[in-house]
């Protein structure tokens, strides 16, 4: 008899049902014990050696591991294939050791997917503990808890308020911190544009942008003000423009790798608005195993790994599936095969994968929660995408000119072939103006003339960089090389958990405490928030576990260049902390309409600071007792970000009033964010139970709130609106929740995503409505 142990009791009924009379399942629930949780724990004087304490509830665990151990004559570790899931093992075999009830033979096997002939394959093949791995482990517990024992309690006696401090999770801090700060100190830059309508043969017309004026080519910030921009606009207004190029090429997008741990997580984010934590969740529940027609099943393969690899085996019976479903021109020639981008891949390890690319997610509709659906989708598409054809677009770009060499350029593009788009589109986190989707453009030639109809000066600002949302903000982890697979979801959770930053609406803003500690640790602590320092140890961990670095020598050289940092704090006194701060941190604290200042507003004699309460941080001023002003600090963002400004005190911004009727039109804040609102002149008189609810419009996400101005505000206004008629019902056109729409018989049809949506005609609504329809 052999028993056969793993982590979770569902992973546990999975494979029981695979392995036959000769085998017993147990779970040892996750980890069985855990570093001591007090000073103390981690020696560095001996050897760093480490005390363990066996979880409240490890003991039972164990006790019933043993009490089947009896009756067996083999035991096979069978935890998860990755350092932790190997330390689980280590410490189950060092206990049952140091409690004599370990008699017989153990071996490790380990599998990246829960099927019979995985755990056959790996019963078949099994190995020892991989040490490398464990020394791994170790050396990563060692540093965090030495890390977090020795700066937290530094932290609580200079900082008052601070909660502890981590070695990875205050570098994810300083992070969003920087972030938020490089947003307040962003200074917004004008530019403008030309923008023209021309008309094609067909009598259509297109929009192009000025990008060569009277022989100069024309950048970003080429034009900065109105008086150049009108200058410009008035000198081209008599000219007579022609196609001057017409050039045209098909251009291939290829597939996206299949999941790895931090793009599941990016995705889940974008496409499914779960957090990391949720994804990781979800994912463990769709490895393990979960009810299908009253059966046990996995549906994907391991979740935490960093390579983009995929078996031979697993790309055989995928492109299998897409020659069947898709057919052959969806299918090409040759398997793709992807390199990982990611600092210090484990390739031994596969991408995330469906188990049995034939359970479609079709198949599973109905027959699994909604959310563990979703995601399944989510892995299939992808890894299913990643075996396809390349998408191909044709792109077009056209040259517009006059004799005197001012020249327009149009773009369009046109899906020529779906390829893997059929199944799978990668998402984005952020979006520029120039990266929006392009729309078609009319037949056009070379020496067309071709009518200027329209020609506007438009007005610009340059937005701040965005706020992070989970799936940029692992991303960023990853690209500097800190965290690894397991540890993205916690780091996230951590910083939330521990008051140091918040997610409001999907973006993470800092907690003053936050702020104040990383400025803290930034200022006395620095080479332990460096990013390079941070990623260099993560590779100095991932030497160790493939044996060409030992653990002891990693510990010692981090240790003894950390106790010489921390003993130059010992003298600090909190004076001295306070003072650092409100010298770094002057924007934040200080900032007021007319610049930085310290005066106090209340006395105007005194000096404010910042002091530290039992209540958090907070403003008070020099003269206290004879002065009793005091400001709350509080952590919610006052400058304009990600497309909207977070602080309320700017509304309602009045824009200015309506020509044909005189409603005041302003710009408010409302908790789906900004809108626009029209209010009639004499609606303050007006009783409130009197008021009619006022016209309202909200602001489509490829809109700039920088640049609404008046008539860009009343253009808003004017949605819904009817185009015209066809077929004897009302042709119109809208800005959904998802963006624009043409609505025609209760049918919508997406339209373009940019302000070419104010120009659009009943003919440019039917010809949509007609591509939606074939």
């Amino acid at each position: 008899m052999r028993l056969v142990v793993v982590e979770s009791p569902a992973k546990a009924k999975t494979i029981n049902k695979y392995l036959g009379s000769g085998y017993k399942v147990v779970a040892s629930y996750g980890h069985i014990r855990d570093l001591l949780s007090k000073d103390g724990s981690v020696r560095p004087d001996d050897n760093f050696s480490m005390v363990w304490e066996v979880k409240s509830n490890g003991k039972k665990h164990l006790q019933d591991i043993a009490t089947q151990l009896k009756t067996c004559d083999e035991l096979l570790l069978a935890t998860d294939p990755d350092r932790e899931g190997e330390a689980i093992s280590w410490h189950i075999k060092e206990l049952l050791r140091e409690n004599n009830k370990l008699k017989i033979p153990f071996k490790r096997i380990v599998f990246h997917e829960i099927t019979k002939g995985a755990i056959k394959e790996a019963i078949a093949n099994p190995r020892d503990i991989d040490s490398s791995l464990v020394d791994a482990y170790l050396a990563r517990r060692a540093l965090d808890y030495l890390v977090g024992f020795t700066i937290s309690p530094i932290l609580w006696r200079k900082l008052p308020g601070s909660k502890s401090a981590g070695r990875v999770q205050s570098v994810a801090l300083r992070i969003i911190v920087d972030r938020e700060q490089e947003i307040e100190a962003f200074q917004k830059k004008e530019y403008w544009s030309i923008e023209a309508k021309f008309e094609a043969k067909n009598k259509k017309l297109f929009a192009a942008r000025l990008i060569v004026h009277e022989g100069k080519k024309l950048d970003k910030f080429s034009i900065v003000n109105a008086k150049d921009a009108n200058s410009i606009k008035n000198s081209l207004l008599s000219q007579k423009f022609f196609v001057e190029s017409v050039e045209t090429k098909v251009v291939k997008r290829n597939p996206a790798p299949a999941f790895i741990t931090s793009t599941l997580q990016q995705e889940a984010s974008r496409k499914l608005g779960f957090s990391a934590k949720k994804t990781m969740q979800l994912a463990q529940n769709l490895y393990e195993g979960v009810d299908v027609n009253g059966e046990t099943t996995a549906l994907i393969t391991y979740m935490r790994t960093d390579s983009v690899n995929l078996s031979r085996e697993a790309i055989d019976k995928i492109r299998e599936l897409i020659l069947e479903k898709y057919g052959k021109d969806f299918l090409p020639e040759k398997p793709r095969f992807y390199q990982t981008k990611v600092k210090n891949a484990q390739e031994a390890h596969e991408a995330i994968r469906p188990v049995d690319s034939t359970i479609t997610p079709d198949s599973l509709r109905g027959k699994i929660n909604a959310d563990l659906h979703k995601l399944y989708s989510l892995v299939w598409k992808r890894a299913v995408a990643c075996q396809m054809s390349s998408a191909e677009f044709d792109q077009v770009q056209v040259d517009i000119a006059d004799d005197r060499k001012n020249v327009f350029r149009a773009n369009g593009s046109t899906l020529k072939f779906e390829g893997f788009i059929r199944v799978y589109v990668e998402g984005q986190d952020d979006q520029s103006e120039e990266e929006e989707t392009e729309g078609l453009l009319p037949p056009l030639a070379k020496g067309d003339s071709t009518p200027m109809k329209n020609l506007e000066a438009l007005q610009h600002f340059t937005t701040p960089p965005p706020r992070f949302s989970e799936a940029s903000l692992v991303k960023k982890l990853e690209e500097l090389g800190i965290g690894r697979p397991s540890t993205y979801a916690t780091i996230l959770q951590v910083l939330q958990d521990r008051g140091y930053a918040k997610l409001l609406k999907k973006l993470f803003i800092p907690e003053v405490r936050g702020r104040l500690v990383t400025s803290f640790l930034t200022n006395f602590f620095s080479r332990y928030l460096e990013y390079g320092f941070t990623a260099d140890l993560e590779q100095s961990l991932d030497d160790i576990s493939n044996g060409s670095k030992s653990k002891l020598e990693i510990l010692k050289n981090f240790w003894k260049e950390f106790c010489e940092n921390v003993a130059q704090t010992q003298d600090i006194k909190i004076s001295d902390v306070i003072d650092k701060l409100n010298e770094t941190l002057g924007e934040f604290l200080f900032r007021t309409e007319d610049g930085i200042s310290r005066t106090c507003p209340e006395c105007k004699s005194g000096e404010l600071s910042l002091k530290m309460g039992r209540y958090g941080a907070f403003l008070g001023c020099s003269r206290y007792p004879d002065c009793g002003y005091i400001k709350k600090l509080d952590s919610s963002p006052t400058t304009e970000s990600d497309g909207e400004i977070a602080s309320s005190s700017e509304y309602p911004k009045f824009l200015g009033n309506d020509p044909v009727d005189g409603g005041e039109i302003s710009l408010r804040k409302g908790p789906y964010g900004l809108y626009i609102q029209k209010d009639k002149k004499s609606e303050s008189v007006k009783k409130k139970s009197e008021k009619e609810k006022p016209p309202r419009a909200s602001i489509p996400n490829f809109i700039n709130v920088a640049n609404i101005d008046l008539n860009l505000a009343l253009a808003l206004l004017q949605f819904p609106k009817i185009l015209g008629t066809l077929e004897g019902e009302e042709v119109k056109i809208g800005i959904g929740r998802f963006g624009p729409y043409v609505l025609f018989k209760g049918k919508y049809a997406s339209a373009p995503k940019s302000t070419a949506i104010f120009d659009m005609t009943l003919d440019d609504a039917i010809a949509l409505i007609k591509s939606k329809n074939k």
